[in-house]
């Protein structure tokens, strides 16, 4: 069942409020529902934790943990989740984002070489950022949403596998 192996890879609830550098949270880390794993929870950490790793900012994490606190969602799977982006998959994510808002915005796609200087940031920020950070929204938004949907659907199609398999169960031993 998912809910086993959530538990057997997330963080405890004690190791996380152990933390020194989350103490200024106070009580907000002692509310049972940022630590539960049900169907309700976990999917809307996936839905989370799926929208920001598409989402080109710093900190990520304090993001979705921020957004994990505010609707009651799973808060080490919504931090966890923002990993799929990280340094090795960053720059095709990224790419991939600004292709989709070029294409939407019907802007040419720009083929260019970075440069780390003031003047190269400064003249491609409007032509590259604005098409990548209308990508992102897009391509985060269908994909926490079909993410979310997913969950629902594959933890509903478990649970009613298993009540199907204990009423099988039941009417095969009477006798």
């Amino acid at each position: 069942m998912p809910k086993q192996f959530m538990k057997r890879y997330l963080p405890t609830p004690d190791r996380v409020r152990s933390i020194q550098a989350l103490h200024f949270l106070g009580d907000i880390l002692h509310e049972p529902n940022l630590w539960h794993i049900n169907r309700h929870c976990v999917a809307r950490a996936i839905l989370i934790g799926i929208f920001f790793c598409f989402i080109p900012m710093p900190f990520q994490m304090v993001a979705a943990a921020f957004c994990a606190i505010w609707f009651n969602a799973n808060l080490p799977l919504s931090v966890v989740l923002v990993w799929i982006s990280n340094p090795l998959t960053m720059p095709p994510l990224f790419y991939f984002n600004y292709k989709v808002g070029a294409w939407i915005l019907d802007r040419p796609v720009m083929h260019f070489q970075f440069e780390l200087s003031w003047s190269w940031i400064s003249e491609s920020l409007v032509d590259i950022g604005i098409p990548l950070y209308f990508g992102s929204l897009i391509v985060a938004t269908l994909a926490s949403c079909v993410s979310y949907l997913l969950i629902q659907y594959l933890w509903r199609r478990k649970v009613r596998a298993h009540w199907r398999e204990r009423q099988l169960r039941r009417t095969q031993s009477e006798p």
